[in-house]
């Protein structure tokens, strides 16, 4: 039986269960715990404990939410400036090719809605624009190191964003996280081996 581990935000603690259901029996879902991987420089700051040391079959990563987040206010900057997120995938996916034998996997950020954020007041902000840029740099770094992407983003679109979405903006429903999970489960099956 495979071993994967899954490294993300809240968006993927959100879709958790439903890899591991769906997974059941194909892998051992080895997670991170319930913990968030936060922006991309907390992923580095963990790799060793997360994904090097547990020595998976499989690395999932999905990362970008906290990167591009704003803080409220105008003009606030990214957490993780572009530039600097570009650089610290390349980062994690250097030390996971030199220090592991896994099979690495990336999934792109999921929409969100600022409106809804504004309503409910959400401590920080992030765009649809920025989720398109930050995606954009993401694919561009999986594809020049060969790294299967889950669009994640599409299969949201796909299924209808407003449906699936929960009222925060960021986070998903129940049954959207349900519809993440197996489209993540399925990805994993598919391309890890």
């Amino acid at each position: 039986m495979r071993s994967i581990v899954c490294i993300g935000d809240s968006i993927r603690m959100g879709y958790m269960p439903a890899v591991e259901k769906v997974l059941e029996g194909w892998g051992k879902v080895l997670g991170i715990g319930e913990v968030q991987g936060g922006n991309t420089r907390n992923v580095l700051a963990h790799l060793d404990q997360w994904a090097i040391r547990p020595a998976p079959d499989i690395v999932y990563l999905n990362a970008g939410l906290h990167d591009m987040a704003r803080d409220p206010g105008p003009g606030p900057e990214n957490r993780v400036p572009l530039s600097e997120y570009s650089l610290n995938l390349r980062r994690i996916f250097g030390r996971l090719r030199r220090e592991t034998e896994a099979r690495l996997l990336f999934a792109l950020t999921t929409p969100v809605d600022l409106a809804r954020q504004h309503a409910v007041d959400y401590a920080s902000n992030r765009t649809i624009d920025d989720v398109i840029l930050y995606n954009e740099a993401a694919a561009r770094v999986t594809a020049e190191l060969g790294i299967p992407t889950l669009d994640l983003y599409q299969v949201a679109v796909d299924q209808g964003t407003d449906r699936m979405l929960g009222e925060d903006g960021v986070h998903f429903t129940a049954a959207g996280s349900a519809v993440l999970g197996r489209a993540v489960a399925g990805f994993i099956r598919t391309e890890g081996g």
